[in-house]
């Protein structure tokens, strides 16, 4: 019995000597990151450790031992490609992932995506939460998914993000001060409220330092406070006679030294808000030329937002699609069905608002750009009187023109080519007027789809998600003819879509579409159109039906739109009963209706697809053209 223990435990031994010595092709390198040091793991491809865990601290003797513990493992297996991911880069991984970039090492450096480091090491640790099954996590991530790696960020882009910040914080205290201010208010003199919708303005905190209480004011001489700049005499006047009948519960000394107190608060704030807003202008400056120039050129941005944009997007490269770029800034709708309204009633299903999701300083920046946008960008101009036509609230309209903007970025940054706003006919006859008012009805009575801006508040209404078919927005290049842009019943002569962006060739048995004769303009009812045509029928007509495979109403099977003859990756889904699909592949990512289908897979801008499959299927365009003979 001895000897079969003794045996054992020397073979034992031996595995474990071979699983040290045998030449490694990679190691997964996990690192959490903290305020006073890191912890790293070291793991090999069959997740077990490659080396001692080791904590590195936040100077320079730490960053030697973590340098000192790479190069022993790089000489321990001359072969091996670091592979590094770091938690949660946020201030405290800054200096780390310097240095980093700095040692001469085979290595891959993957940084961020907090959420999904954190769901990932839930997965694998769900008991337990600690520095090292954090850094074991982000090393098994590392040397099983191979992460591919973060561009480096440049000196001026570190230095504009760290304005920006700053900036965000600097706004915060205001917001901050500003409350403050409007809770002693509403003790101190609550009429003022109603009088202002902002009392950071300057003939407001003009008034309040010399007159802090309503009882101070109301004994004040009415042509004292005429004299106060930007405050008109009729405002001034009821200022003065609504102190005079105010309800205040709080006067006198300690309340006027708290009110002035609050007031120089919010002085303080704007000052240093204002100082932060130049540093960023001199921020943004200072960037090295890049297509992130283009930005500015789009009407209703200027060089704040543009900042706002770039220090939080960083490269536009990230974002493969235009929905992805909307996505990371919050700019879409959220359901919010909870509670009831201040009547008392039950909220109706459906409702939405906009997430609370992406940076508080670029929706602030957007939002005021969208009110530019839609005097000065015929593009969202043309969108905002459409949906004002069609009976949307004002800041539901403001919101989908904040979502508009972005595509139009989006297109000028992807493109590297300016804003062209004579490119397209974004105005209907109807709407182009001397003046931007919006129509007493509505425009062409046609679904607007993304590429116009509609969140999915609008495209809840038809049948489903639709398909990004364009980058959005118009760029121009030296001459018009070469544009990009996509309106949503007007073709671009050039039209990147998302699956030509980066995906094969479609199937051979897939004709391509004859082109469009564009001196014809019919009108087309997208909504109505998609409601002639199943998408069991679109995808018979393709000869893709009878290779999906499900029971029921969901099927799946190769791609369409991407897939390639001898490749049968079952990456697209559909869902007859809700005419819907999406393509899974990462470098794909389609999904939308039958409408976004066809324009996909004949590579059309949605305007020539939608007559392309109303001329293929022999369907009216809209509501009011006679039905074709033989219609289905």
């Amino acid at each position: 019995m001895v000897p079969a223990i003794a045996l054992a435990f020397s073979f034992r031994c031996e595995e474990t000597f071979m699983s040290i010595t045998t030449p490694l092709e990679r190691i997964g390198v996990g690192i959490d990151t903290a305020r006073y040091g890191h912890r790293v793991s070291f793991l090999r491809p069959d997740h077990q450790p490659a080396a001692k865990p080791l904590t590195v601290l936040e100077s320079r003797a730490g960053y030697q031992a973590l340098h000192q513990r790479l190069e022993q493992l790089h000489q321990q297996h001359p072969q091996a490609h670091f592979h590094v991911r770091i938690d949660a880069a946020g201030q405290y991984a800054a200096n780390l992932e310097h240095f980093l970039r700095t040692l001469p090492l085979p290595l891959t450096l993957s940084i961020g995506e907090p959420k999904r480091n954190k769901d990932y090491q839930k997965a694998h640790f769900p008991k337990r939460t600690t520095d090292d099954t954090e850094s074991q996590a982000m090393a098994r991530f590392a040397v099983v998914e191979l992460p591919p790696a973060t561009a480096a960020v440049g000196p001026a882009m570190t230095m504009l993000r760290e304005v920006a910040g700053r900036l965000q914080a600097k706004v915060k205290q205001s917001t901050q001060a500003l409350n403050r201010l409007h809770n002693l208010l509403a003790r101190v003199f609550p009429e003022l409220a109603t009088l202002t919708d902002d009392l950071s303005a300057s003939w407001v905190l003009r008034l309040l330092e010399k007159y802090p209480t309503a009882q101070r004011l109301g004994q004040a001489r009415l042509s004292t406070l005429q004299n106060i700049p930007y405050l008109t005499p009729e405002l001034a006047a009821q200022v003065h006679l609504v102190a005079q009948q105010s309800v205040a519960c709080l006067s006198g000394d300690i309340a006027e030294t708290l009110l002035r107190d609050l007031v120089a608060q919010v002085r303080h704030t704007q000052q240093a808000e204002n100082q932060m807003r130049a540093l960023l202008s001199d921020a943004y400056d200072a960037l090295p030329p890049s297509p992130h120039l283009q930005v500015v050129t789009v009407p209703g941005i200027g060089v704040a937002t543009a900042a706002a944009l770039l220090a939080q997007a960083v490269d536009i490269q990230r974002f493969g699609t235009p929905q992805r770029f909307v996505g990371f800034f919050g700019v879409f709708p959220e359901e919010d069905t909870s509670g009831v309204d201040k009547y008392g009633q039950p909220l109706p299903p459906g409702t939405q608002r906009m997430s609370r999701k992406g940076n508080d300083l670029v929706r602030h920046y957007l939002w005021n750009a969208a009110r530019s946008a839609i005097v000065h960008n015929p593009a969202v101009r043309a969108l905002y009187q459409r949906l004002r036509a069609k009976g949307k609230r004002g800041d539901v309209a403001l919101g989908q023109c904040m979502r508009k903007l972005l595509h139009l970025v989006y297109a000028v940054w992807k493109t590297n080519r300016p804003f062209d706003e004579q490119h397209f006919a974004w105005q209907t006859p109807e709407q182009a007027g001397p003046t931007a008012q919006p129509t007493s009805s509505p425009a062409i009575d046609t679904e607007p789809t993304p590429a116009s801006g509609v969140t999915a508040s609008t495209a809840a209404a038809s049948n489903g998600p639709s398909l990004d078919p364009a980058v959005q927005g118009a760029a121009a290049p030296v001459s018009n003819e070469t544009a990009v842009g996509h309106t949503r019943d007007v073709p671009a002569t050039e039209v990147v879509t998302t699956a030509t962006a980066t995906v094969a060739p479609t199937p051979a048995a897939v004709k391509p579409a004859p082109p469009v004769n564009r001196g014809a303009r019919p009108r087309v009812d997208f909504a109505f159109l998609r409601q002639q045509v199943t998408m069991e029928q679109v995808l018979r007509h393709l000869g893709v039906f009878d290779s999906l495979r499900g029971r029921g109403q969901q099927r799946r099977g190769p791609c369409p739109i991407h897939g390639q003859p001898g490749n049968p990756q079952p990456t697209f889904s559909a869902n007859l009963g809700k005419h819907l699909f999406q393509c899974f592949h990462p470098e794909c990512g389609a999904q939308g209706n039958v409408l976004d289908l066809w324009a996909a897979v004949h590579k059309l801008p949605l305007y020539e697809a939608a007559l392309h499959l109303a001329e293929t299927f022999h369907l009216p365009r809209n509501r009011e053209e006679e039905p074709v003979s033989g219609t289905r």
